[in-house]
């Protein structure tokens, strides 16, 4: 068995056609081109990020059929083959031998949650039935079932069992892999936020989920890691930190929602994931953002002028077209966050000579009682451009509850202003011309002040960004309304 699995390798989605219903032989074929143009060193399909257990047998085999004609030899083809039974796998396992696969990636039977004993006995099994290099593959968060290292040690002296992916992110476990087992293992990681260090422990490369489409920048992690440049291996691995966290808790939700923001084409993931689920629609934001931040994304196409953004919802109120024009408002919300301290924040943006401007000047000389309306500063006598009014949505009946409004979430809304002028989110020429209102919701039992000020932020960031993308479209309201809940259902 000469395979030595390194470097990095894509646990690549499977792409479906837009219902979801089939897999897309097409898009399959161009995600296949589209990774090893980023310089892979192998493919691997039908693992977790590729579904594998929402996919029939049939359609696993035919999505490895593909990836090895597609490959056409230029890297190896690791395919996905494990299954919660020993027989399933091994005839999946033969199957991928059949149609050319290099190795498999086998997953620990999950569950029924066998002892080790059954573990033991699963993967000899197989590796005496098949003939063909085994990756074992460690993921307990996702199977229940733990690969201890003690078995890993064990099944190291079976002749293919050639590597071990780990996808748990504990860097103990994998240290006292590496130390078991020495050269005799290659030992991949499998868990995005932790790449560096697996590396620089001596891994031998990495399995990831995000390596569909930020895989030039793990192979410069990679490279730079095999050179003893750990400064610039650091700097890139936190420059996609983010990124990797978002990846690592949604999966295959999160990777094809970044691969059809860039263009790649990979369809829907199949129910009972859903974008709004496992990928909550603030971190596809966050991941938008970050995408944007390290050059594969442009950032949004912010107009020269005040526009009224989805002139077609306010002229469902029988408004005629020239009056929405006259208004030149725009609107977005977002909501940041979880539990007590969830921030859900509205924001109209319009010209200071239209009706946002009475607004502002009529909330200001009669405000409502518990809803007292706060201008934005940065510090005292700073107010920040543009000039913006913060209103709380739950009425105030506390100061500890007041502290919290006009505090951190103050803060917090101030910063998200500037920060949108800095980075042009906020066009700098009309400053002076525009007016926001806000209005903040903070919950009357949050305590954690610095999670008040961050999901505020968060929440004002976003919601200013859609309002100036005039975002979601009806388009987007419609597809997503199916998987829509309200945001507090389960809140306090």
């Amino acid at each position: 068995m000469v395979f030595r699995p390194e470097g990095v390798m894509p646990a690549l989605v499977t792409p479906l056609t837009d219902d979801g219903n089939e897999v897309d032989e097409s898009r399959l074929r161009s995600l296949v081109d589209y990774v090893v143009g980023q310089g892979v060193s192998a493919l691997v399909p039908c693992g977790t990020t590729g579904e594998f257990q929402n996919l029939a047998i049939d359609e696993r085999k035919r999505v490895i059929e593909i990836v090895v004609d597609q490959a056409n030899g230029k890297v190896p083809v690791i395919a996905g083959t494990g299954q919660s039974g020993t027989k399933l796998t091994i005839e999946s396992t033969r199957h991928a031998k059949d149609v050319g696969a290099t190795a498999a990636l086998v997953v620990t039977p999950y569950y029924h949650k066998p002892m080790d004993r059954g573990i033991y006995e699963h993967y000899r099994t197989l590796a005496e039935a098949v003939d063909l290099p085994i990756i074992l593959y460690n993921i307990p968060q996702a199977t229940g079932v733990n690969l201890s290292w003690q078995m890993v040690e064990d099944l190291v002296e079976i002749p293919n069992i050639i590597g071990l992916k780990d996808s748990s992110g504990e860097l103990r476990y994998m240290l006292s892999v590496l130390e078991k087992t020495g050269s005799r293992l290659s030992v991949l990681c499998g868990h995005d936020e932790v790449v560096l260090p697996a590396l620089a422990a001596g891994a031998s490369g990495m399995i990831l989920a995000s390596a569909n489409f930020i895989a030039d920048l793990w192979i410069k992690v990679y490279d730079a890691v095999e050179k003893g440049d750990l400064k610039t291996a650091r700097e890139t691995q936190m420059k996609i930190q983010k990124i990797g966290r978002i990846i690592a808790r949604s999966g295959p939700v999160g990777s094809k929602a970044a691969l059809n923001m860039l263009g790649v084409k990979v369809g829907p993931v199949r129910l009972p994931l859903s974008i709004g689920g496992e990928l909550t629609y603030e971190d596809m934001e966050e991941l938008k953002i970050d995408l944007e931040k390290i050059g594969k994304l442009k950032g949004p196409k912010i107009p020269a002028d005040l526009q009224t953004s989805s002139p077609e919802r306010l002229a469902s109120i029988g408004l005629s077209e020239e009056i929405i024009k006259s208004y030149r408002l725009k609107t977005g919300e977002s909501l940041a966050g979880t539990g007590s301290e969830v921030a859900h924040v509205e924001v109209i943006l319009g010209s200071r000579d239209g009706p946002l401007g009475d607004a502002f000047a009529k909330a200001k000389a009669t405000p409502s009682a518990g809803h007292e309306p706060l201008v934005a500063i940065l510090e005292p006598n700073l107010a920040v451009k543009p000039t913006t009014m913060i209103v709380p949505t739950v009425t105030i009946k506390s100061m500890r509850q007041a502290s919290m409004i006009y505090g951190p979430a103050q803060t917090a809304v101030a910063k998200a202003v500037i920060d949108s002028v800095g980075d042009g989110t906020l066009p700098k020429n009309l400053v002076d011309e525009l007016i926001i209102i806000a209005n903040v919701f903070v919950h009357p039992s949050a305590v954690d002040r610095k999670r008040v000020y961050i999901n505020n932020y968060k929440a004002v960031r976003h919601a200013i960004r859609k309002a100036m993308e005039g975002r979601p479209t009806i388009e987007e309201l419609l597809k997503s309304s199916d998987m829509s809940k309200h945001p507090f259902r389960y809140s306090p």
